[in-house]
């Protein structure tokens, strides 16, 4: 059966990571997000790594595990403080936000 990957770009009013997102699962690109994107990605039951790309930018690597017959989520977004924005300059892998959800947006 499988499991899925949810992934929603929750756009906010302001995103200072504007453009296209790269998703990648144990490091393969598996989709392209623009804003408010939901997009689901079947996967292997087990454990996988989660990372969002956008050029140089980056989200933390996220492990998570998925069992068969799982939806695991996770909304993202691009640096909506301006100290985020500034820090992530320095430190490319704060530019992007992921947080695991236990059910999507509405």
């Amino acid at each position: 059966m499988g499991a899925t990957l949810m992934l929603v770009r929750h756009g906010f009013a302001i995103e200072l990571r504007r453009g296209e997102f790269d998703a990648l699962v144990d490091g393969e690109q598996v989709a392209t997000l623009v804003a408010h994107d939901r997009i689901e990605v079947p996967i292997e039951p087990g454990r996988h790594t989660l990372r969002i790309e956008a050029g140089r930018y980056s989200s933390p690597a996220r492990s998570f595990e998925a069992v068969d017959g799982e939806t695991v989520t996770f909304q993202l977004h691009g640096a909506n403080l301006w100290p985020v924005f500034v820090a992530s300059l320095v430190k490319p892998d704060l530019a992007i936000s992921l947080k695991r959800v236990n059910r999507p947006p509405a």
